[in-house]
């Protein structure tokens, strides 16, 4: 944590040029990132960033920073992510029209619509449900349906209800089809890109 995100532009150009020439296309495309200062342009919109991260085979980390300093602690809630990295940012009052969805969604359309990691928005859903109507009836003829005087099967009654449900939504849904043979890529997969670049 510490080379990696206690050092602006640690790694240098002549070291990216280095890994690009001695990689494959695909490889290409997951360098992009990790180079330079695009790390710390998350200081535009953030006054405080939190990354915390575990590795298999050590403690869970926490390294944070309000831009002119930072600071290592070992996570005092212990392994909460199993495995991997997660970005928290504490953004900025002028900046929490980015918590809409719809302004993630264009961003992500915008800048990292192509790239080969999957991005997921926590988003939520409104949908129209029926759901089965509870009848108050008589103590009278509760009794007599118990009995079996009253054997012809109600039709149960129903009311829509609209429901709110959330789940991860992938929102950048194509690939670069530039980067395989044009015989490998289908015409479905041309009208998506098509669609999507024209958006």
């Amino acid at each position: 944590m510490v080379s990696n995100l206690g050092t602006i532009a640690r790694s240098g150009t002549s070291e990216f040029l280095s890994k690009l020439l001695d990689s494959n296309a695909e490889q290409q495309q997951d360098l992009i990132g990790q180079f330079g200062v695009g790390f710390y342009s998350a200081f535009l919109v953030a006054d405080n960033i939190a990354v915390t991260s575990k590795h298999n085979d050590d403690d869970q980390y926490i390294w944070e920073s309000k831009s002119n300093s930072f600071t290592i602690v070992k996570d005092p809630r212990g392994p909460t992510l199993k495995r991997g990295t997660q970005v928290t940012l504490h953004l900025k009052e002028e900046a929490y029209d980015f918590l809409e969805p719809d302004t993630l969604k264009n961003l992500v359309h915008r800048y990292s619509q192509f790239i080969n990691f999957d991005i997921y928005l926590w988003q939520s859903k409104t949908e129209t449900v029926e759901e089965p109507v509870e009848e108050e009836q008589p103590a009278e003829k509760k009794a007599e349906e118990e009995d079996g005087k009253v054997e012809e099967e109600k039709e149960k009654k129903t009311k829509k209800v609209e429901k709110t449900t959330w789940d991860w939504e992938k929102v950048n849904t194509v690939k670069p089809i530039w980067m395989r043979k044009s015989g490998e890529v289908e015409p479905d997969e041309y009208d998506e890109f098509y669609k999507s670049i024209t958006k």
